[in-house]
């Protein structure tokens, strides 16, 4: 939970006894449960409200992925990933000596091997 171990989460709530006493800890733990709650469906409702807004167009949009991370995983590596899993395993490359001098590859073509340089 939240990456916390056992001695934490004692501390946690030894302090959470310090702070608030014995009598006012049950209703404390009952208000912060009742906040997460009112958060969590805060979240899904502001969710389901910005799916309906965008339309079918974007019915497997999902928020995470505005996060950086997860866009840059999603929308870089995975066209990596793509292009790595469609080459074919018995391509061969031609001698670096086939090509032209200067000359640019086309899409899907395998650049040149040079065997002396490996």
């Amino acid at each position: 939970m939240f990456g916390l171990g056992w001695p934490e989460i004692v501390a946690l709530v030894v302090i959470a006894l310090l702070v608030f006493g014995p009598e006012k800890l049950p209703q404390a733990a009952a208000q912060a449960g009742k906040t997460l709650r009112n958060l969590r469906r805060m979240a899904n409702n502001a969710r389901d409200d910005l799916r309906t807004g965008l339309g079918p167009e974007f019915a497997d949009f999902d928020p995470s992925d505005l996060n950086p991370k997860n866009f840059v995983r999603k929308h870089l590596t995975a066209d990596l990933e793509d292009d790595w899993n469609s080459t074919p395993a018995t391509a061969t490359a031609e001698p670096a000596s086939s090509y032209p001098a200067g000359g640019e590859l086309g899409y899907g073509e395998i650049p040149p091997y040079d065997s002396e340089a490996t």
